[in-house]
C-alpha cells in the first residue's frame, strides 16, 4: 500500500444530504493531506457512505462495499451512512470492511482512517461506532460545484411514517444554528456558487428544536445575503404550504420558485395509512396557494404505487390527483417492503405485477402532463444556469427545474443567460442563446 499517496475514493448513495456529507469528509480528507480521487481507480482506501430506504439500497451498498475490496484486497474500507447505522451488524459480516461509523458523529470516520493508516494493516474485524443521534454534527464546506451547492441545514426525522425506516437512521429533528447556515451560504457565495440547496432529512422540522425559529425565518435571513445567488428548497412538505409561510416565502427575491413536494399518494385512505401529515385536499390548496403568490411556480414530487391496502379506486384517485396537480415531474416507485417497518406488517398486499403495472400507468399520465407544461415555455425567454458542457451542447436548469439543452461553441458552466426555447422533446426544453439579453448578473 502507498502510505505516501494515501489515496481514498469515496461513493454515495442515497439523498443529498449523504452527498452534503461526503463533500464534508472529502474536505476534512484534504485537509489531513490524504488525495480523494475517483472511486472506480485503485485507491489505498474506500469509504462507501451508504443509504438504506429501501431493500434494494441495502444490496447496492453490499455490492460496492464488495467491488472495493475486490479492486484492492489490501485497502482500508470504511463504511458509513444509514445502511452502516441501522444494519450495522451485516456490514460487519462482509469480509475486509475495516471500519463501521453511523450518522451520530461521521466525520470521525477521518480520525478512523488516520488511525488505520498509522497502524500500518487491515483490522482482523471491522471496529463499530455508532453515536448517540441526538446532537447535530458540526459539518461545513467551502467549495462544492461552483454551479449548485447544497447544504445541510436539519437532520433526522420525527414522523414515523409506517413505510419508512429512516427516523431509525437518522434519530430525532436536529437543526444547524442560523449563524452557521448564514456563513456557510456567505462563504460559497463568495467562493461564486450561484445556487444554494438547503436540504435535509425532514426540511420542513427545520427550527423545531428552537425556541420562536423556523424554515421561514431562515429563507429570510438567507435571502438578505448581499450577493445571493438562486436559493432552492431540497424538498417541502405539503403540510406547510399554510397562507402565513407561502406568504413569507413568496415575497424572497433569492428563493426559487418550483419546490419538491413529498405527496407519497393522492388517496386519503393510503395516505392515512402511511401517516402522512397531510390530505390530499390540504396538498392541493396548499399548490393553489403556492401558484396564486408566485406565478409559474412548478413542483415536482415522489409517489409510491401498490402500497398495502391500494385498490383500483385508490390508485385511480392517485392519477386523478396527478392530474389536478400537473406536476413538472413525478419519480414513480413501486412499493417495496421494508424489513422492520409498519407497512411491511399491512395487510392487502398489492402483487408485484400490479405495482409495476401501475408505475406504468402513472408515468405515462405524466409524461403528457410535463409536455403540456414545456410546452408553455415553447416562444419564451428564460434564465438558465448551465450546469454541463459537452458535444457543443450546454446543459442548464431554469429557476423553476425546467431542463435546458442549448447548442454552444462555449462551456457555460456556472454562467446565467438568456435562452429563447423553440421546443421539448418532451423530458427537456430546448432553446438558443440571446446574446443580447445575457443575464450574467441576473437575480435569477
Amino acid at each position: 500500500m502507498s502510505h505516501l499517496r494515501r489515496t481514498v475514493g469515496i461513493y454515495t448513495l442515497g439523498c443529498k444530504v449523504n452527498q452534503y456529507e461526503s463533500e464534508a469528509i472529502a474536505e476534512g480528507l484534504a485537509s489531513r493531506g490524504f488525495s480523494v480521487i475517483p472511486f472506480t481507480e485503485i485507491c489505498d482506501a474506500y469509504i462507501i457512505n451508504t443509504c438504506t430506504v429501501t431493500a434494494e439500497s441495502d444490496r447496492k451498498a453490499r455490492q460496492l462495499i464488495r467491488r472495493a475490496i475486490k479492486n484492492n484486497p489490501a485497502a482500508f474500507v470504511l463504511v458509513t451512512g444509514c445502511m452502516a447505522e441501522v444494519f450495522s451488524d451485516k456490514v460487519s459480516k462482509i469480509a475486509g470492511v475495516d471500519y463501521i461509523c453511523g450518522n451520530g458523529h461521521k466525520l470521525q470516520v477521518i480520525d478512523a482512517l488516520e488511525n488505520l493508516f498509522a497502524k500500518g494493516c487491515k483490522n482482523d474485524a471491522p471496529e463499530i461506532s455508532l453515536a448517540p443521534l441526538d446532537e447535530f454534527e458540526a459539518m461545513q464546506i467551502a467549495k462544492f460545484d461552483r454551479t449548485r451547492a447544497y447544504i445541510k441545514i436539519e437532520d433526522g426525522c420525527e414522523n414515523r411514517c409506517t413505510y419508512c425506516i429512516i427516523p431509525e437512521a437518522r434519530g430525532k429533528v436536529r437543526s444547524k444554528s442560523p449563524l452557521e447556515v448564514l456563513s456557510e451560504v456567505r462563504a460559497l457565495t463568495d467562493g461564486g456558487c450561484r445556487e444554494v440547496v438547503l436540504t435535509g432529512i425532514e426540511t420542513a422540522s427545520y427550527g423545531k428544536d428552537f425556541d420562536k425559529y423556523r424554515l421561514a425565518d431562515l429563507l429570510e435571513e438567507v435571502d438578505a445575503i448581499p450577493g445571493i445567488g438562486r436559493v432552492r428548497l431540497g424538498s417541502l412538505d405539503p403540510s406547510l404550504m399554510k397562507p402565513d409561510f407561502v406568504n413569507r416565502i413568496a415575497k424572497l427575491k433569492s428563493l426559487t420558485p418550483h419546490f419538491h413536494l413529498s405527496m407519497q399518494s393522492g388517496s386519503d385512505k393510503i395516505l392515512a395509512l402511511m401517516k402522512r401529515k397531510y390530505n390530499r385536499k390540504m396538498a392541493l390548496e396548499g399548490m393553489e396557494r403556492l401558484r396564486a403568490a408566485m406565478p409559474g411556480v412548478q413542483f415536482t414530487t415522489d409517489i409510491i404505487v401498490g402500497f398495502p391496502g391500494e385498490t383500483e379506486e385508490d390508485f385511480a384517485l392517485t392519477v386523478d390527483f396527478a392530474k389536478k396537480a400537473k406536476f413538472l415531474m413525478i419519480h414513480v416507485f413501486p412499493y417495496s417492503e421494508r424489513r422492520g417497518t409498519v407497512a411491511a406488517t399491512l395487510p392487502g398486499r398489492v402483487p408485484e405485477e400490479i405495482r409495476h403495472a401501475r408505475v406504468r400507468e402513472l408515468s405515462a399520465v405524466q409524461a403528457e402532463i410535463q409536455k403540456e407544461i414545456l410546452d408553455s415555455y415553447t416562444n419564451t425567454a428564460v434564465s438558465v444556469l448551465f450546469e454541463t458542457f459537452a458535444d457543443g451542447i450546454a446543459i442548464g436548469h431554469t429557476d423553476t427545474f425546467v431542463e435546458v439543452c442549448c447548442p454552444t461553441p462555449h462551456a457555460l458552466q456556472s454562467q446565467l443567460h438568456t435562452v429563447y426555447i423553440t421546443g421539448n422533446d418532451g423530458k427537456k426544453c430546448v432553446g438558443t442563446l440571446c446574446p443580447q439579453l445575457n443575464t450574467q448578473t441576473g437575480d435569477k
